[in-house]
């Protein structure tokens, strides 16, 4: 471990409400809410609202509730946007790609021939952002 945990990550933000977010599912354990900056349609992002910068320093019990919540979103989007598969991402510290530490999962409907969007900055638009969440909060 290189670093310790952030309390003012952009997530941890978002789990203590000073940033909005598009909520799709919450627990007493977890969120997902919508990428504002999706490489996809319906791009979901699941993190535990236990502080951890990401999997290497996650207790057990914290792994165990996110990842039966990712799983549960992977079902959903899967269904709501009748995709072909679905693509599940997790990065550990910089040498990864991690940008955001705070442990959380990409959760990505994908479409045959349709390949991912790059992280370009831009934020999509908040409608659609809000229609995605309500499809896939439908599909749960």
């Amino acid at each position: 471990m290189t670093a310790t945990y952030d309390s003012n990550n952009v997530f941890a933000k978002i789990l203590r409400g000073e940033i909005p977010s598009c909520k799709v599912y919450e627990t007493d354990d977890v969120l997902a809410f919508m990428d504002v900056m999706p490489q996809g349609t319906g791009h979901t992002l699941v993190i535990p609202k236990a502080p951890s910068r990401n999997l290497l320093d996650a207790k057990p019990e914290v792994l165990a509730n996110l990842i039966q919540a990712v799983q549960k979103i992977a079902l959903a989007v899967k269904k709501a946007f009748d995709a072909d598969g679905v693509t599940i991402m997790q990065f550990n510290e910089p040498a990864s790609g991690q940008t955001v530490y705070h442990l959380h999962f990409h959760v990505i409907p994908r479409f045959d021939g349709v390949a991912l969007k790059p992280h370009s900055g831009q934020m999509e638009d908040i409608a659609i952002l809000t229609a995605n969440a309500e499809k896939i909060r439908a599909a749960l």
